[in-house]
């Protein structure tokens, strides 16, 4: 949809002196906006987006090219009368009407100019890049690309993967960059400016951040355990004499001749099923057992760095993030030196890169493809939303977008190779195939498999410690943008009550956080993770993503879309682009959305299988955060004033102008 100026959008120039409301030295918010009265007139002329001050006369009307119009002296005021020169002329005959819809403007006049004086931004281009590279680049790219690659023919995986990275990842990763450094908006207020009827989409957006917060954080607390536990002389995961142990444990790595059984269970993984989760005093979903308080501990300080992390904005966190991004790099860097110097390796690096282009015929390689890069990249969060909304206007977006995508695109493929030499080596002293030892998948692959290789090499505790906090800084970066996708969008939506308590309302999200996360902290938390893990967030984001590019691309219009971005960077999409925002991004994520709800996931977990009805409760955990969407425009579609067709025109138009800045004046787009 084409944005159209009403007198209702109309934000008249600001200067150093404010004239207001008729009256000498007070601002004048009629109709929303705030009237101020220059002295002398603005000329504002295109010409590399610089304003030159001018003489004028007052009552010229200055004209901007590009699409966007200044007026310094006459505005409508309330919709009725003009301004001139700052007066305020009022109606001869005040309507109840007229009345209501000054003060309702009034109160979103306040909400712009808090906006626009008030946010913040990135201290350095650099912390941003970071920060977006570290929410990108999360455990996902550790455990779930090694698998799916190898699962789906290995290399021959890379071709779908690339594919679905350039026709469907990246334009939507592009997009929502866009939208956030144009509109300057988090996730729920954004859509007064495209598109109002989809504001639910913001609602649901968030409900989702807090489901993800709710166990992703629970996964960071075992790795913290498993961090805190490695500062021994031996590893507590390499012998079978602890207390935790069965008669079943075999450790295979001991200098005894130890034959491998079907029931033998190696040190690792009971240390990871009985003394870091505790599974076996667990029934399964229907008898989660009590609360482990050691997972409890450490879940709490997780928090407590997340808080003073993120509690008083982007210019704390975008500081943290110059550790907590950079240093999984250099542990994978080192990592991969050394998984490539053991014995074995090569035949874990073969397994991992070997093309069986047989499995490109299969459509679920495609679909895995599509679910993987889509989640790598991790549009639909309103994470991106937000970091861009920290962003000068005129940064260029479009460059951080193919940079970004494509560090963790390629960070995803190295860590393939971390993995899989480690695997390798423990195949060789297994004396098994690789196949047989890469059967783990999800978080065992790290916290039993790889665990266990890191135990058995020489300098174990130096490479325990260092890999476990790799994980947890992973972890961090995500858990930093998640919270802040909630954070932006709240505050945006509701600035008079947050804008000025931010700490206080990161505190209260943390707490609530902290409740939600107490199900996964108990002796079957394991389950809980896997059952929100696989239902409650894979459909809801996808559908999410899915309305939202249909949004913009075809109710706010991708010409007016193309048109924003022309006005940020200097240059407009091209027609690449515009076809995968307005037809194959789209199928792009209705084909996985279709995939995975035809063929939902039969969920195991060690020796449990989820019984139906746990599928019922996933999908209706993740139909509570999107149900939102539907709710929203039906109460939308209520409270707007006017015949079915005159309320969904209303409703679909966007509400407010987005303010666009020249130098120290801001212009309302038209």
């Amino acid at each position: 949809m084409e944005k159209k100026a009403t007198s209702n959008e109309t934000e008249p120039l600001t200067s150093k002196k404010v004239v207001s409301d008729c009256n000498e030295g007070e601002d004048c918010k009629e109709n929303g906006l705030l009237v101020r009265n220059p002295k002398s007139a603005l000329r504002l002329v295109e010409d590399g987006n610089k304003v030159h001050p001018s003489q004028g006369d007052k009552g010229e009307a200055a004209q901007i090219s590009n699409g966007y119009s200044g007026v310094p002296s006459s505005v409508t005021c309330g919709g009725v009368a003009e301004v001139e020169d700052g007066q305020c002329t009022a109606p001869a005959a005040t309507t109840t009407t007229t009345t209501t819809t000054s003060t309702t403007c009034g109160a979103e006049g306040q909400q712009q100019l808090m906006e626009l004086e008030d946010r913040e931004t990135w201290s350095k281009k650099i912390d941003f890049l970071l920060s977006v590279i570290g929410y990108a680049v999360d455990l996902g790219n550790v455990w779930r690309f090694p698998y799916i690659c190898y699962q789906n023919g290995g290399g021959a995986f890379l071709i779908p993967y690339t594919i679905m990275a350039i026709f469907g990842g990246i334009p939507l990763f592009y997009m929502e960059l866009a939208l956030g450094q144009y509109h300057r908006n988090g996730c729920i207020s954004i859509w007064r400016k495209i598109c109002p009827i989809f504001k639910g989409i913001g609602f649901a957006i968030c409900i989702i951040d807090l489901y993800i917060a709710s166990y992703y954080n629970t996964i960071m607390a075992w790795a913290f355990y498993y961090l805190v536990s490695s500062f021994t002389a031996e590893l507590p995961w390499t012998s079978c004499t602890n207390a935790w142990n069965t008669g079943n444990c075999t450790n295979y790595f001991s200098k005894d001749n130890v034959s491998w059984s079907l029931h033998s269970i190696s040190p690792a993984e009971e240390f990871y099923t009985r003394r870091v989760l505790q599974v076996h005093r667990s029934n399964g979903l229907d008898n989660l057992g009590g609360i482990s308080w050691q997972l409890t501990l450490c879940l709490l300080l997780i928090f407590t760095i997340v808080y003073f992390s993120i509690w008083k904005g982007v210019k704390t966190s975008g500081k943290v993030v110059w550790v907590t991004a950079t240093f999984p790099y250099i542990i994978l860097f080192i990592l991969l030196v050394r998984g490539a110097t053991l014995p074995g390796a090569w035949r874990g690096v073969l397994y991992y890169v070997k093309p069986d282009w047989q499995k490109l015929l299969a459509t679920e390689v495609w679909v895995d493809a599509a679910a993987q890069i889509f989640f790598s990249l991790g549009p639909g969060f309103g994470v991106l939303l937000a970091y861009a909304s920290y962003n000068k206007f005129h940064n260029n977006c479009y460059q951080d977008a193919l940079v970004t995508s494509t560090v963790n695109c390629m960070t995803s493929f190295v860590s393939g190779f971390v993995i899989f030499t480690v695997l390798g080596y423990m195949a060789e002293m297994r004396n098994e195939d690789v196949s047989e030892v890469a059967k783990d998948t999800g978080p065992s692959l790290l916290f039993i498999t790889y665990a266990e290789a890191i135990a058995n090499m020489p300098a174990s505790t130096f490479f325990a410690i260092i890999f476990f906090l790799m994980l947890l800084t992973l972890g961090l970066d995500s858990t930093f943008a998640g919270l802040e996708g909630v954070i932006t969008g709240v505050l945006d939506e509701f600035p008079h009550v947050w804008s000025k308590r931010r700490e206080l309302f990161v505190l209260g999200l943390i707490i609530i956080c902290f409740l939600g996360s107490l199900a996964t902290l108990t002796f079957g938390g394991a389950y809980v993770v896997k059952l929100f893990e696989e239902y409650a967030t894979g459909p809801a984001v996808l559908t999410v993503v899915f309305l939202e590019a249909v949004a913009v691309a075809w109710f706010y219009g991708i010409t007016q879309f193309c048109n924003d971005v022309k006005e940020m960077l200097g240059f407009a999409p091209g027609w690449y682009w515009r076809v995968c925002w307005v037809v194959i991004s789209p199928i792009f994520l209705l084909f996985v959305t279709c995939s995975f709800l035809s063929n939902p996931p039969q969920l195991r977990l060690f020796d449990y299988n989820y019984p139906y009805w746990t599928t019922v409760v996933g999908y209706c955990i993740g139909t509570s955060s999107v149900i939102w969407i539907p709710i929203y425009m039906v109460y939308r579609l209520i409270i707007t004033p006017g015949t079915l067709k005159e309320r969904i025109l209303k409703s679909i138009t966007p509400e407010t102008a987005t303010e666009i800045p020249f130098g120290d004046i801001r212009m309302n787009a038209v």
